[in-house]
């Protein structure tokens, strides 16, 4: 079975011209004149759709003679439209398996001994950093301002920037002087 790369599949069908080609194609395998002609498209159009059409394994080439035939890749036309879907959530995982390495790796650099060496400044850093600050704090627990300052110490000196950031951030709240995690 080939490798499916379902979003190319969906973005090549989602082009007028590229379906025609396909229904052309689905009479019989051709060549590039041949499908200009009857289609009445220039040449380099053809060809550009067509790459992206081989790009996407929807259409395969063989050379004969002087001419480069292409024809359908049937097994995708045979396949179920849910199998094609299914193929999404694979990338959706493999997506997420890279947010998780990317935060880890965001972690470990910033990070030693569990102390914070210093306060990122991109706030996608800051905002990892920052989760994993919080984190230190429990559910539903009210805590004062000494409580807050006295956790955030021992991840980092800086403890009002941290206080102050982890509110903007909307990882723990301010009322009357009392602190919650959300």
């Amino acid at each position: 079975m080939i490798e499916l790369n379902s979003l190319e599949i969906f973005k090549c069908l989602s082009d007028n011209s590229r379906l025609r080609i396909i229904n052309d194609l689905m009479i019989e395998p051709m060549y590039v004149e041949l499908l200009s002609e009857r289609l009445g498209l220039s040449t380099s159009t053809i060809s550009f759709h067509l790459k992206k059409l081989m790009d996407a394994d929807i259409v395969s080439c063989k050379k004969e003679q002087y001419y480069t035939i292409y024809s359908l890749n049937e097994e995708i036309f045979t396949m179920n439209l849910k199998d094609l879907i299914k193929d999404n959530r694979n990338e959706e995982e493999v997506l997420n398996q890279r947010e998780e390495k990317y935060k880890q790796r965001v972690i470990e650099s910033f990070f030693k001994y569990n102390k914070l060496k210093n306060l990122p400044v991109q706030k996608k850093k800051k905002q990892i950093v920052l989760e994993k600050i919080v984190e230190s704090f429990e559910w539903d627990r009210i805590y004062t301002e000494k409580e807050v300052n006295l956790i955030i110490a021992d991840f980092h000196d800086d403890f009002c920037t941290i206080r102050r950031d982890l509110i903007s951030f909307n990882l723990m709240k301010r009322k009357d002087g009392v602190y919650k995690r959300i």
